[in-house]
């Protein structure tokens, strides 16, 4: 019998929402995963199964502006860099692939920095 935790709900919300979304050339997926301590974003081709644009708070430019800055800013930090990416490659329209997470706290605020920084979801 499997062990019902939040690990496997949640990857039984990311199959279900995987199902409907999937990225184009026009709208690539931009795809969120968070853990414990940082949050990583990728936009994705998922015909030509290529990623095009990520970002992480592991990355240096990351870690050396944040610092000891709050989780939540930290989101807000990558959701900004990875639009200026993405438009920087002339990307501007995405799917949002949540990962299974409820739109709420980090995710929401990646999201919602990413579209202050010109992304249209």
């Amino acid at each position: 019998m499997l062990k019902v935790n939040s690990k496997v709900l949640r990857r039984e919300r990311h199959k279900r929402v995987k199902k409907k979304i999937a990225g184009t050339v026009s709208r690539p997926r931009l795809c969120v995963f968070r853990s414990s301590d940082h949050i990583y974003a990728q936009i994705i081709d998922d015909c030509s199964r290529r990623t095009l644009v990520s970002a992480s708070t592991v990355e240096p430019i990351a870690k050396e502006k944040l610092g000891k800055e709050v989780k939540t800013k930290k989101a807000e930090f990558v959701g900004s860099l990875v639009a200026q990416k993405a438009i920087h490659k002339g990307i501007t329209q995405v799917v949002l692939d949540r990962g299974g997470y409820k739109y709420h706290g980090r995710v929401k605020a990646l999201a919602e920095a990413a579209r202050q920084a010109g992304l249209e979801f």
